[in-house]
Formats: C-alpha cells, structure tokens, sequence
C-alpha cells in the first residue's frame, strides 16, 4: 500500500502557483495528445481555475504557448456552446 500524501492546508501562491499551473497545462496536453478526453477536461478544468486566480502580471510568466494551448482548447472543444460529455449511445 502507498504511504498516504500529506493534508496541505495553505493555498499555494506566486512561483509555485504559476509553476502549478504550467504544469496542470502540460497534463492536460499530454492527455489530449493521447485522446484521453475525460481526463484531459479535469486537467483542464484544474488549469482553468488556477490560471483565473493568477494576476495579470502572474499570467504574463506563464508561457505563451501554454496560454494559447489552454485560451484555444478551452474555446473550441470545451466551450459552453459544445455537447456535454457522457451524451446519447450510439
């Protein structure tokens, strides 16, 4: 059995925040690259929430290919406007 994680209570900020959410980016890159859809929405969803907390001048060290990665997937795949998973069967 794994040794269970530590309960960390304090909300992460500034270079580990932005490194955060850098890398919940990349995870979810990593899973749209391997058509793993369902997992890649919670990744993304996560990256959202963390990016939306960021400030403007946070945003700005967030590189730009990940900023656009996360604005373009977020607009056109899972956007309010696009089918909600777990539709009808075939």
């Amino acid at each position: 059995m794994p040794a269970k994680k530590k309960a960390n209570n304090k909300p992460i900020t500034g270079t580990a925040l932005i490194k955060e959410v850098c890398r919940c980016i990349r995870v979810a890159r990593g899973y749209w690259d391997a058509h793993n859809n369902r997992a890649c929405r919670g990744e993304r969803e996560k990256a959202m929430a963390l990016y939306e907390s960021l400030s403007e001048a946070e945003r700005e060290k967030v590189p730009q290919v990940l900023r656009v990665w996360l604005r373009y997937r977020s607009e056109k795949y899972f956007g309010d406007d696009r089918t909600p998973p777990g539709g009808g069967k075939r």
